[in-house]
């Protein structure tokens, strides 16, 4: 019978289209790669080629409850419990995340863009409520964490569009969203967008663009100063992203950032903020 530890997909965080941990500071980074590799795993099985639908669900079932200790050990989930107890930390953000797998198990179309957000509250805001946490922040950074984990989880599903419905049957982008400008499922098999499809995935990139407008304040709500910038050069990341998304094709064009490109607009977003920070503090005093 497979362990979770089979289904791995061999991605790590410095796969990732944002900065995991690189600008924490050092006594935060192994706790949140902790909370990563847990749903990196988990992830991992429900995007599963060949898995059965049963056999996901089942290992999901057995993650969660190593990680609670409902169920027996599993090396997987083991760094991340230890983590939970150390810290004092609930595991209701990593239950959310394997929550939304277990979604992407059973459900593989979404009705509209409230639906699509109402995954993302389990598959993508509690990961930055984890961080949050794990940093002692105010909860009245959720608002802005939870607009800007919705944008980078939109983002991701606009750039992989084509290869979710081929490997996967799963389609995101909302059906409402689709039948107003004519798009048709089927059109995400095709080698570029036909122009109904364009027409949905700039809908849909401009929409992710007003969730970055609320979260634009995020990192000048966080009193982490290293927490901060890594906010900031997420924003900026995400901010450029979708730009990119309103002018090229999923389907026929690369639309992830260079390691060049995602160094310079990281850093470049990190460094403003670090100067408005900078700013701010001249001004108060």
């Amino acid at each position: 019978m497979i362990d979770a530890s089979a289904a791995s997909s061999g991605k790590s965080h410095r796969d990732e289209n944002f900065p995991v941990a690189t600008l924490l500071a050092a006594p935060y980074r192994a706790p949140v790669l902790a909370f990563y590799d847990f749903v990196r795993a988990a992830d991992d099985v429900a995007d599963h080629a060949t898995l059965a639908a049963e056999d996901k669900l089942r290992l999901l079932d057995e993650l969660a409850a190593a990680l609670t200790g409902e169920g027996p050990p599993h090396p997987i989930a083991e760094p991340l419990r230890a983590t939970l107890a150390e810290r004092g930390l609930s595991p209701r953000h990593a239950l959310d995340l394997i929550e939304a797998f277990r979604l992407d198990v059973t459900q593989t179309r979404y009705q509209t863009f409230d639906d699509l957000i109402a995954y993302c509250r389990l598959s993508a805001m509690p990961v930055g409520r984890y961080v949050l946490d794990l940093h002692g922040e105010d909860r009245a950074t959720w608002p802005a964490n939870d607009a800007l984990c919705a944008a980078l989880q939109i983002i991701n599903h606009l750039q992989d569009c084509g290869k979710d419905y081929a490997a996967l049957d799963r389609v995101y982008l909302p059906h409402d969203i689709l039948a107003a400008h004519g798009a048709r499922v089927e059109m995400l098999g095709e080698k570029a967008s036909a122009p109904q499809l364009r027409a949905a995935l700039a809908d849909l990139a401009r929409r992710t663009q007003a969730l970055l407008r609320e979260s634009v304040v995020f990192p000048a709500q966080v009193r982490d100063l290293r927490l901060s910038l890594n906010v900031a050069a997420i924003q900026a990341l995400a901010e450029d992203l979708v730009r990119g998304l309103l002018t090229r094709d999923p389907l026929r064009e690369e639309t992830h950032a260079s390691k060049a490109r995602f160094a310079w607009v990281a850093g470049a977003g990190a460094g403003a903020a670090l100067l408005r920070r900078a700013f701010a503090r001249s001004a108060r005093a």
